[in-house]
C-alpha cells in the first residue's frame, strides 16, 4: 500500500493533521510568525522588484481574485498574488528563517491567504481553518527541508 512508501507516510501525516494539533503555544507563535510576515511583506511592497513583478502580473486580471498587499486599485489570480506578495515578503530578505536556510512563512502564508480570499463568500474559512493551513505549509516545508540532502549542504557552502 502507498502508506509503506515515504511519500505516503508524509502524505498520511499531513492529511490526518487538523485544527486540534494546534496547541496555543503553536497558535501564538503562528500568530506572531504572520503577524511578522505581512509587516514585511506591507513594507517590501515598497522595492523596485516588487514594483516589477506587479506591474507584470496585471495582465492576468480576472474575476476569481485576490488581494495584492498594498493596492486597492486592482486584484489577481490566487496564483499571481500569491507570487506578488511572496516577493514582496521576501525582497528585503527580513523575512523569518530557520536552519537549514529557508524562509517559511515567506512561501507559505501569501499562498493562504491569496487561497482563501477566494474562496466564495458562503464557503469562507475560519480563523482557524487559516491557522492550520499555515501551519501545515510549514510543515510540508520542514519535511521536505529535512528529506533534502541539498539541503542539508547549504551551511556547508558558506
Amino acid at each position: 500500500s502507498s502508506s509503506q512508501t515515504i511519500t505516503g507516510n508524509f502524505a498520511n501525516v499531513i492529511h490526518g493533521l487538523n485544527a486540534n494539533h494546534l496547541t496555543d503555544q503553536v497558535i501564538q507563535r503562528s500568530k506572531r510568525m504572520i503577524l511578522d510576515t505581512l509587516g514585511v511583506g506591507l513594507l517590501g511592497t515598497s522595492t523596485e522588484v516588487c514594483h516589477k513583478v506587479t506591474q507584470y502580473s496585471k495582465i492576468y486580471s480576472s474575476d476569481i481574485s485576490s488581494t495584492i498587499w498594498g493596492h486597492l486599485d486592482f486584484r489577481l489570480p490566487p496564483l499571481y498574488a500569491a507570487f506578488v506578495n511572496g516577493v514582496a515578503v521576501h525582497s528585503m530578505d527580513f523575512d523569518d528563517t530557520w536552519h537549514p536556510a529557508t524562509h517559511p512563512s515567506g512561501a507559505v502564508l501569501p499562498a493562504v491567504i491569496a487561497l482563501a480570499e477566494a474562496f466564495p463568500q458562503e464557503k469562507k474559512i475560519s480563523g482557524l481553518d487559516l491557522l492550520l493551513a499555515f501551519n501545515v505549509g510549514i510543515e510540508v516545508q520542514g519535511r521536505l527541508l529535512r528529506f533534502s540532502s541539498e539541503a542539508r549542504n547549504i551551511p556547508k557552502r558558506y
